[in-house]
């Protein structure tokens, strides 16, 4: 509760002080915490503020003194915020640019990495592409080589076998004319003398060996394989010596003649020969067969 006192001397009743009990109840009312820079702006102020009015107070009481002036200086905060934010904004700037550059830097070895993976596997692929293609360049070489000296083997024998035979043939030992199917077969193949020889063909304008054979037995109806190979395989094998017309002889080993022509007597045959020649009339010894077949 609250008492009030008159001072001793106060002639005035009316003033009093209010002296407060100390159980008398005071509400608590919490402030907002206040920077650190503003209480020391306000207790600078107010430290001032003091002083001064306890100087005034000191002239006042004693009039006989002469009064002397006194500035006070205020205490000066110094607080740059704006160079603070600044140096803070370039920092932050210097660090962002710094990110980005490491960053830029990542991404470039991450690439170059990646195009010299895809490079060394493209050159890879190349080198194992070029050692297959070689291998198989060679492999076609080895065979081609093979095949020649196989051709060159074949050649060699059928020279020593075609001398014999035309030793053996001479003129020819068959002088019988031919008859029946064998007559149609020969008349076909003498009918052909003059024609092209082309690769391929059968008729009627040209031929090629196989298929002037063909086109021949197919007047005495009889129906013959298209190559060679297989057409020297037919029939039954028959001695160069004891030939008859409408028989055919090949050249190379049986069953993988390279070339195939019809004996039509008097030790003659009639063949494609090849694009030079054509089809032509010869005798054996310009060309002595290696075998010969009968096939009618």
């Amino acid at each position: 509760m609250a008492q009030t006192t008159f001072l001793e001397g106060n002639p005035d009743p009316l003033i009093a002080v209010v002296l407060m009990s100390h159980t008398a109840h005071i509400p608590s009312h919490r402030k907002p915490r206040r920077s650190a820079s503003k209480l020391a702006v306000r207790a600078g102020v107010a430290g001032g503020v003091l002083s001064t009015l306890a100087m005034a107070g000191t002239a006042s009481a004693s009039p006989s003194e002469p009064v002397t002036e006194t500035t006070l200086e205020m205490p000066v905060l110094n607080l740059d915020l704006a160079a603070e934010v600044s140096s803070a904004v370039t920092t932050a700037a210097e660090n962002t640019a710094a990110a980005a550059v490491t960053g830029e830097l990542r991404t470039q070895e991450e690439q170059a990495r990646t195009g010299a993976a895809a490079e060394a596997k493209k050159a890879k692929e190349d080198a194992e592409k070029a050692d297959a293609e070689k291998k198989a360049k060679d492999e076609a070489d080895r065979k081609a080589a093979a095949e020649r000296a196989t051709r060159g083997s074949d050649r060699t024998s059928l020279k020593s076998t075609s001398a014999a035979a035309s030793d053996e043939l001479g003129s020819g030992t068959v002088t019988a004319p031919a008859t029946g199917s064998a007559a149609a077969i020969v008349n076909f193949a003498r009918a052909q003398v003059g024609k092209a020889y082309i690769s391929g063909a059968t008729g009627p304008s040209a031929y090629d060996c196989s298929g002037l054979v063909q086109a021949a037995y197919r007047q005495a109806g009889i129906s013959l394989p298209r190559v060679s190979q297989d057409q020297s395989a037919r029939g039954s094998s028959v001695s160069l010596s004891a030939l008859q017309p409408g028989d055919v002889l090949y050249w190379g080993s049986r069953g993988s003649a390279y070339h195939v022509a019809i004996y039509v007597g008097g030790g003659k045959f009639v063949g494609a020969q090849n694009s030079s020649t054509g089809i032509v009339e010869r005798s054996l010894s310009y060309d002595p067969p290696t075998g010969a077949v009968r096939i009618l």
